[in-house]
């Protein structure tokens, strides 16, 4: 017996997310409530620059309490398509529009609460054209080599997981800019 939908109720109506309360009967017959974050879906970007460094943005995460080290990211707006997305998230971020874009991969973000499914985009032959940045954002785009990316990530210098599972889905792509 499969896991059975009762009832759903919006409990939040937020301006990124939605939370709803799922009413469920349990394979066995039990029922229990699930509190789940409805999500429109985001990007993660691999922007990679013409000398093969890999630019990252550096933001205060008030749930962390700290700055944080990230790859560009964004959440799409409703009804925007994921690549249009991340075309408009590269250049808000990090100033820079990427002339060749590559979906790479995806993944669920936290599956055990939320439905935001990030795609993953490889962004490369950048140039200079910045749009606006969010109201409530305040970037520091970093630049970094790749194998020194790489190795941040691995010994845990990057503690965001977008950005870590990004980089192992994007690991098979990034060999030719490893210098």
């Amino acid at each position: 017996m499969p896991f059975e939908l009762i009832n759903s109720e919006i409990v939040y109506p937020g301006r990124a997310f939605t939370i709803r309360r799922d009413h469920l009967r349990l394979p066995d017959g039990r029922t229990t409530k699930f509190d789940i974050v409805e999500h429109h879906g985001s990007v993660v970007l691999i922007p990679i620059d013409d000398k093969g460094n890999l630019l990252f943005v550096r933001q205060y995460r008030h749930a962390a309490s700290q700055s944080l080290l990230e790859l560009p990211a964004g959440t799409l707006d409703e009804g925007e398509a994921p690549e249009a997305c991340a075309r408009r998230e590269v250049r808000e971020e990090t100033g820079m529009a990427a002339d060749q874009i590559q979906l790479i991969g995806g993944f669920f973000l936290a599956p055990g609460y939320s439905t935001e499914y990030m795609h993953v985009y490889l962004a490369t032959s950048l140039r200079h054209d910045p749009l606006q940045a969010d109201d409530d954002e305040f970037l520091q785009v970093e630049a970094f080599p790749l194998a020194e990316a790489l190795k941040m990530a691995e010994s845990g210098e990057i503690p965001d997981s977008k950005s870590l599972a990004a980089l192992l889905l994007a690991r098979p792509h990034l060999e030719k800019y490893l210098k």
